[in-house]
């Protein structure tokens, strides 16, 4: 009998030392990195129209982010160049709960701000914000947006156009009138062209349909057309460069991918910074827990200005150009 007393003490102590043992792994820390906890941001995206600057505008955004280990859910969005889609897909967006809203172009940026009253707006691709009615004021925008502009060297430009073609008096500016950065790049140009006693003469379309028609048109008039970070040129420049590039008409561009569709030089902004800037801006609202009113309009500075020529654009118009 005592050496049953004796069995039966010595598995209760077994069993005793088992739990404690158990309970003290089921008590250890459980390790996970840091990723795995991290809040995933709901992002909608809404692009004006599909051409190589503001593609970029958007993958140097994104780029931003995935380098900076911030997590994501991304819905792009991209209008075609459709006010009205632009309309309907703002709407679509003020239904979805979103952390932030990326708007890519002036137009993009009217339709969110119009429909978006409580999510932060990082804008991008837009000259002027305020100008163009998007905040109050550039250095303080208040309201729910902010931006990384692409005000682009106007002057630079045209410092650009007497170097290559110092013989050119007339001057053709070439924009959409739909587009209000368009209009003020255009009014920067015109100041540009007087100050280098040159013509200056606006030309506008309203959309894509009415570009061959209006470029035609100058043929004979103009000894260089000078064309802005206009998005539905961009979109058309295919045949902005067909028309001009036959009939020998120089064309000084405001981004390089115009120079890249047969536009004869810029020197501009490049478009994949730009997206960074914005990126770092979204960083700081969602990360660091900025106001977007509070997060003055940014703007990439001269070493993001890149010279570029068509050296085949300048073969077919016999200019020797370096």
């Amino acid at each position: 009998m005592k050496t049953l007393k004796r069995i039966f003490s010595l598995l209760l102590s077994l069993l005793l030392v088992f739990s404690l043992v158990a309970c003290g792994k089921s008590a250890a820390p459980a390790t996970s990195s840091s990723n795995s906890s991290a809040k995933t941001y709901k992002i909608g995206v809404l692009q004006l129209v599909q051409h190589s600057a503001l593609d970029q505008s958007y993958s140097g955004f994104v780029d931003y982010l995935n380098e900076k280990g911030i997590s994501v859910a991304i819905d792009y969005q991209n209008a075609s160049g459709e006010q009205s889609a632009c309309e309907s897909i703002a709407e679509k967006f003020a239904n979805d709960n979103l952390d932030l809203c990326y708007a890519i172009a002036t137009p993009a940026a009217q339709s969110i701000v119009a429909h978006l009253e409580n999510t932060p707006i990082v804008a991008s691709a837009v000259t002027d914000p305020a100008g163009s009615g998007l905040c109050e004021s550039n250095d303080n925008p208040r309201g729910m947006l902010t931006a990384a502009s692409d005000l682009t060297p106007v002057e630079a430009q045209f410092d650009l156009l007497v170097e290559l073609l110092p013989a050119a008096r007339n001057v053709g500016i070439l924009y959409c009138s739909a587009e209000a950065n368009s209009k003020i790049q255009s009014d920067m140009a015109i100041a540009a062209a007087s100050r280098r006693g040159l013509n200056a003469k606006e030309y506008t379309v309203v959309n894509s349909n009415d570009i061959q028609t209006v470029v035609e048109s100058m043929i004979g008039k103009v000894d260089v057309i000078y064309v802005p970070t206009d998005n539905t040129l961009s979109a058309g420049f295919d045949t902005v460069a067909t028309i001009c590039n036959e009939n020998k008409i120089p064309t000084i561009v405001g981004e390089e991918g115009m120079v890249d569709k047969g536009g004869l030089a810029t020197y501009g902004i490049n478009y994949y910074s730009l997206g960074k800037l914005a990126g770092q801006i979204a960083e700081n609202i969602l990360i660091d827990g900025i106001k977007p009113g509070d997060i003055p309009v940014r703007y990439l500075d001269s070493s993001s200005c890149e010279r570029k020529v068509n050296q085949e654009t300048a073969k077919l118009l016999g200019l020797e150009v370096k």
